[in-house]
């Protein structure tokens, strides 16, 4: 039953509650509304879903299009620079996360026997040795330091580029582009610069690929001579940028998360065997690839509610993944739930490609962290770590951190 509550004017994203939760007004909204009509701020009148069992309807009803070339998709907070969505955009070659079924399931198929569960195990020896010489090389340094730049994002960095056949040594420049090209409130011009910079690097490594190819998934792609270099690069686009910013925002905010829960992590601490459901509980509480659009391709009901026939829908994960009527005491973290059904990858024919390999990196980065940090803690307030508002992928930009000598 809906209860009349004021129809939000764009997305609140303010993260009143606290670092690791909803915006209030959107709890609020969830308990009243959980299909909540929105207004745009060019006018649009859209809708908010954030109630679980509705998220998950919306994300495996394929008429909710994640296509972004048949309708016009509005933009739910002010973007200084960009021009009000007028017209459909036009549809980039490769990004299959912005595809429907079949043209979706054409691009996705070729990399489903690249993620396997068993090509991923394979792989964890060697991703828990990169997250070792990882912390050696943090061990050596005099604290504090930001754990972001010298263990977070280095580690999903090296794995994906040591996947996909990225060089290293590139890793400042794709991962400065990446980050711009994260960024909600900038000027379309600076976020279609870092977009044009990474394209251009990625397609000729793509097109360098074809002609020598390597043992790594992107030569495994070019090699397919019926994918266009265009394709190539859309696609080598999607995993580089999902293969280290989500992962690496995980392992940052995920740490700041379990040094403000100290008993959980001395619980953790003490018990590793208690890690693979501890991630699965960080990845449900955290939500950082919290935002998604749909666009209703005809008048579809969901919630009680009808949305009609050209409507942008903005999905909330983090509030489904908070939903009571899912999880219990669900604004809790607690390393002891079974937080199986959670969302934070996503639902349907579009759930994270990656998902087996962002777990092992989890697993491997929080269990070798606590064993060989255990004084670890903040350097700064809590309420002074930077936060990562202003971005596409929710996280930390910096966590400051310190451990005393008996760690070395």
């Amino acid at each position: 039953m809906t209860q009349t509550v004021p129809v939000p004017q764009g997305l609140p994203m303010d993260r009143d509650a606290g670092p690791f939760d909803p915006p209030r007004e959107i709890t609020r909204l969830r308990e009243a509304r959980p299909v909540s009509p929105m207004v745009f701020p060019d006018g649009h009148e859209g809708w908010l879903v954030t109630g679980y069992d509705a998220v998950r309807q919306l994300m495996a009803d394929t008429r909710f299009s994640s296509r972004q070339d048949i309708g016009v998709l509005h933009v739910p907070y002010e973007t200084p620079g960009m021009p009000a969505a007028t017209e459909p955009s036009p549809q980039l070659p490769g990004l299959f996360i912005a595809m429907d079924p079949p043209d979706h399931g054409r691009l996705r198929k070729r990399l489903t026997g690249a993620f396997t569960v068993k090509r991923m195990k394979q792989l964890e020896a060697h991703i828990v040795d990169v997250v070792e010489r990882q912390l050696d090389a943090m061990a050596k340094l005099t604290p504090p330091i930001d754990l972001v730049a010298e263990f977070a994002l280095p580690v999903p960095s090296l794995v994906i580029c040591e996947l996909l056949g990225v060089p290293y040594a590139d890793r400042a420049e794709f991962q400065a582009n990446s980050a711009q090209f994260m960024v909600k409130d900038q000027p379309l011009d600076q976020k279609m610069g870092a977009y044009i910079a990474l394209n251009t690097y990625l397609a000729e490594l793509v097109t360098r690929k074809r002609a020598e190819p390597e043992d790594d998934i992107l030569s495994d792609l070019a090699v397919q001579e019926d994918l266009t270099i265009e394709e190539l690069t859309g696609v080598a686009f999607l995993l580089l940028l999902a293969g280290h910013e989500t992962t690496a925002n995980m392992l940052s905010l995920g740490t700041f998360a379990l040094l403000e829960h100290p008993e959980q992590r001395a619980e953790l601490a003490a018990d590793p065997g208690l890690l693979p459901g501890a991630v699965e509980e960080l990845l449900r509480y955290l939500s950082v690839a919290d935002i998604f659009y749909r666009y209703a391709t005809e008048d579809i009901e969901l919630g009680g509610e009808t949305i009609p026939e050209g409507s942008t829908v903005v999905v909330s994960l983090l509030a489904a993944n908070r939903d009571p009527e899912k999880f219990e005491n669900p604004d809790s973290l607690d390393v002891h739930r079974t937080a199986r059904g959670h969302l934070s990858f996503g639902h349907g024919v579009h759930q994270c490609l990656g998902q087996q390999l962002a777990r092992i990196e989890m697993r491997a980065g929080f269990e070798a962290l606590l064993r060989r940090f255990p004084t670890l803690e903040l350097a700064v307030p809590a309420d002074e770590v930077p936060l990562r508002t202003d971005m596409n992928i929710y996280g930390v930009h910096a966590l400051p951190v310190t451990w005393t000598a008996a760690d070395q």
